[in-house]
């Protein structure tokens, strides 16, 4: 072995290695639990899915041990071209793709089924890399976010064309990435506040979320205008025509909106409201007033699209699931059955668990897909709350090893695709194990390193060992 060869061997980081190894130890162990047949015994049987993922798993061993082998430099040169040919093969799917599992997603070739829309995410990230490393990228101008918005958002919507609305919703992860190269803040939490009155308008009656709405944009503007006299005239004037006027004429029985629906009256003492506010936000430049209105017009508008949106764009059974994440429908023979029979399992697994291979849910195949998306369950009743904190402790430490591989890289490039890694990784161990608990919707993605299947294993294979052959080579 030359110098040159032991010196990378000596910095590969060897610790996310041990964590892989024992993370795809423990998905076959749980795959061949999960489907065990004493009369398939064998486990190089490929009929069965535990012999599958044995093969699966050599293959991702072979694949990063090319990775390894492969120049870093190669990576930078080459993401736009591997970004180009990721989106070159989610188009290839929607001429030549074969429906399974509900969704038109998988490029059959013999007995092998492949799935691009699983690999994209390190299409994206290697793209993503090579974009903002670039000497005169800027994220905060127009022309930056529009950039990076394009390359998220294509292969999304590509995505979503082949029915995958979960592995479409992955790729918003990346969004940890570009708050951590100087995104403003404003911007994600934008985000989660409108999913937060998504949720609100399919529980509540819009109405009420538009009130609730009000009253936050008037706390906000109160607390914001400190000592200056305008704004604060302004929201005592704002309270008054909201709070004191409605009062007002109920008290006195005087209806003047007995023939209008309560949603065009709330429009119509709002419009000219939110038109005062605007003439005084710019006659004082008064930038926060500015945000505020244009936030609050946008929460109408988002508020009045819920309905639109959840009876015609989400389909069926993604309505189901959010009902029963939400607790609308709790039908727990229908659309919730899955959810409810994955926590029984985990639940009757007790502390220290029922035993390798002694599963009742598992063996009597209550929970559909248990060795797929809802794999954590099996782990959670054969191995107890011990085997399911175990597996989340190896996720957390290798997130943290990859979140510290990734700041001590010496090139933008490396850290901005380790910040990419660590982001699928997280939105994925995160969604799957909720959605096994009750806690996240169910929208059918794998647990890392851990669910059956060759093209997610080689997927996250390539993500990780991507990253440690730069760290490796980090000069």
């Amino acid at each position: 072995m030359s110098r040159r060869e032991h010196t990378f061997f000596r910095k590969l980081d060897w610790w996310s290695v041990a964590a892989y190894l024992v993370l795809v130890l423990i998905g076959w162990i749980s795959i061949f639990s999960a489907v065990y047949d004493p009369e398939h015994g064998q486990i190089l049987d490929t009929s069965q899915r535990y012999g599958m993922q044995t093969i699966w798993i050599f293959g991702a061993w072979f694949l990063a041990i090319v990775v390894l082998l492969i120049p870093t430099r190669f990576y930078e040169m080459f993401s736009t071209v591997l970004y180009i040919l990721g989106i070159l093969l989610l188009l290839s799917v929607l001429v030549l793709g074969v429906e399974r599992g509900g969704s038109r997603s998988w490029l059959v070739f013999g007995p092998v089924h492949f799935q691009p829309a699983e690999m994209t995410k390190v299409f994206v990230a290697l793209g993503l890399a090579g974009v903002m490393s670039r000497p005169h990228f800027h994220l905060r101008t127009f022309r930056g976010i529009f950039y990076i918005a394009a390359l998220i958002l294509i292969p999304a919507a590509l995505i979503l064309l082949e029915d995958e609305t979960g592995l479409a919703l992955v790729l918003l992860a990346f969004i940890i990435v570009l708050y951590r190269e100087g995104l403003p803040g404003w911007i994600p939490l934008t985000g989660i506040a409108a999913i937060v009155l998504f949720l609100l308008s399919i529980i509540w009656s819009p109405l009420y979320v538009l009130w609730l709405t009000l009253v936050i944009c008037f706390i906000t503007a109160f607390l914001a205008a400190g000592r200056k006299r305008p704004v604060f005239i302004a929201v005592v004037s704002f309270a008054a025509v909201y709070f004191l006027i409605p009062i007002l004429l109920d008290l006195f029985s005087i209806n003047l909106f007995a023939h209008i629906e309560k949603y065009i009256w709330f429009l119509i003492v709002t419009a000219p409201l939110v038109i005062v506010s605007l003439i005084l936000a710019f006659h004082k430049r008064l930038t926060f007033l500015k945000v505020l209105i244009l936030s609050f017009v946008s929460s109408i508008i988002l508020i009045f699209s819920v309905g639109y949106l959840f009876n015609n764009v989400l389909k069926p059974h993604q309505q189901e699931r959010i009902e029963t994440l939400l607790g609308i429908d709790k039908d727990i023979y229908g659309s919730g059955y899955n959810v409810y029979q994955s926590k029984v399992a985990i639940g009757s697994g007790g502390f220290s668990g029922k035993g390798f291979l002694q599963g009742t849910q598992t063996k009597y195949n209550f929970v559909p897909e248990q060795s797929t998306d809802f794999i954590f369950c099996s782990i959670g009743e054969e191995w107890g709350f011990l085997g399911a904190s175990l597996v989340i402790f190896l996720y957390m430490f290798l997130l943290i090893r990859i979140i510290q591989i990734s700041e001590k890289q010496r090139h933008s490039y490396g850290r901005i695709y380790g910040y990419g890694v660590a982001a699928c990784i997280f939105f994925h161990v995160f969604i799957n194990i909720g959605m096994t608990i009750g806690i996240t919707p169910v929208i059918g993605i794998p647990l890392p390193f851990i669910s059956y299947g060759g093209t997610s294993l080689w997927t996250f294979t390539l993500l990780l060992f991507i990253l440690l052959k730069m760290d490796a080579t980090n000069d």
